[in-house]
């Protein structure tokens, strides 16, 4: 019976192998191909199949693909918010902004190259004086640029005064009316679009001790009220906004009242 059986399947391969004639014979399988076909064979045989190599990464896992980043690294995150974008640019800010040095010093005052690196808090008082004075370049349209103090607060200089050698002649109720700029000790000048050496002070007759500008002594007005005010501008023929270099800031149009007031 076992002879009949493979009897008839050798037939049906000759036949099949006739009925393909037309198209070719085809090519002779690779001696290792033909090896594996056998050993499959052998393998089929035995119960065993050709099994795929274990995946590496487990069942169900599908192996890296070379060259190809499944989760390719970020090389910047997006900034939280509006409100750190702010604080970074702030710091960033700080870090540049450099020291002054001392440029200057008249007995125990320092005078600065430049504008402090520190927030300063200006004194609220006019009269009282303090040991840190900011010194400021300011636009004004109608009188030019003058100086202010750190908040804002116009100076003044005084025709009767004199610069060579400095002296102040404003006391008494003058000096109510206008309240000279004081420095203590110990002092700290930070001028900001003023030379530093030009900056200095001189004693008054009450022994305090006044700011000067190229020599000149420098005065707040009463009537100022608020920063930017020029009230002064001109009173009298004698009062004038200080200019940076020292010098009288262009009369304002119109005339000025007694108190200020245009």
């Amino acid at each position: 019976m076992r002879k009949i059986y493979v009897t008839a399947i050798l037939a049906a391969g000759l036949a099949g192998v006739s009925a393909c004639g037309s198209q070719g014979a085809p090519e002779p399988a690779p001696a290792a191909a033909t090896q594996a076909i056998q050993d499959n064979g052998q393998d089929a045989q035995n119960g065993q199949g050709t099994q795929p190599p274990p995946n590496p990464q487990g069942p169900g896992e599908l192996p890296d693909l070379a060259g190809i980043e499944a989760n390719p690294p970020v090389d910047e995150q997006p900034v939280a918010n509006e409100a750190e974008a702010a604080n970074q640019a702030e710091t960033a800010n700080q870090a540049q902004k450099k020291a002054p040095t001392v440029a200057k010093t008249q007995r125990w005052v320092k005078i600065f190259s430049g504008p402090s690196d520190k927030d300063i808090t200006p004194p609220r008082s006019r009269t009282k004086g303090s040991k840190t004075v900011e010194l400021n370049a300011t636009e004004n349209e109608q009188i030019g640029t003058y100086v202010t103090d750190g908040a804002g607060r116009t100076l003044y200089r005084f025709d009767n005064d004199s610069n060579k050698p400095p002296k102040s002649n404003c006391n008494g109720d003058c000096a109510t009316a206008w309240p000279p700029l004081l420095i203590k000790s110990p002092g700290k000048i930070f001028p900001d679009g003023i030379d530093p050496k030009i900056v200095g002070y001189v004693e008054r007759a009450d022994g305090t001790c006044q700011v000067t500008i190229n020599g000149w002594p420098v005065y707040f007005f009463v009537d100022d009220a608020k920063a930017g005010d020029i009230n002064g501008q001109g009173l009298n023929g004698k009062w004038f906004a200080i200019r940076p270099d020292g010098g009288k800031t262009a009369a304002a149009p119109g005339p000025l009242s007694s108190s200020g007031t245009k």
